[in-house]
């Protein structure tokens, strides 16, 4: 149960980091050699560094920004887990702006390959399997 807990402290770390723009606590969530991957969501793919410079330069753009974790399948195997979680996000321009650019919203899946660390549990992989996309 330590692990499932300390896994999922990493998933809300990410949705923190990613919705404040507090690009920093990534650095808690990813090793420094992590690949990501948002290509199925019209992201890049990219070594963790290249992909924190993108998050930090194109996600400004939608300033209301909301990730909820949900449902998490965790299998651990020793110093190595295989995360699935589900997500949905809600992207907002503005409250200002919502009826010239709309909101966008989007679901699907994290799966991330994780690793303990001395510092904790650390993700190396992360693939974004976006199942749905609505603009409103």
């Amino acid at each position: 149960m330590d692990d499932r807990l300390a896994i999922a402290d990493r998933l809300a770390t990410y949705a923190y980091a990613v919705d404040s723009g507090a690009w920093d606590l990534l650095d808690e969530v990813f090793t420094p050699e992590a690949v990501l991957d948002y290509t199925s969501a019209g992201g890049i793919k990219g070594s963790f560094p290249e992909v924190k410079a993108w998050l930090a330069d194109v996600l400004p753009q939608w300033p209301g920004r909301l990730h909820l974790i949900g449902a998490s399948r965790v299998a651990v195997r020793g110093d190595l887990a295989e995360v699935s979680a589900s997500f949905s996000d809600t992207l907002s321009p503005s409250r200002e702006l919502v009826a010239a650019r709309g909101i966008l919203q989007g679901g699907g899946w994290y799966h991330h390959r994780m690793v303990r660390t001395g510092a904790g549990w650390r993700s190396v992989e992360l693939v974004e399997e976006q199942t749905w996309r609505a603009i409103f």
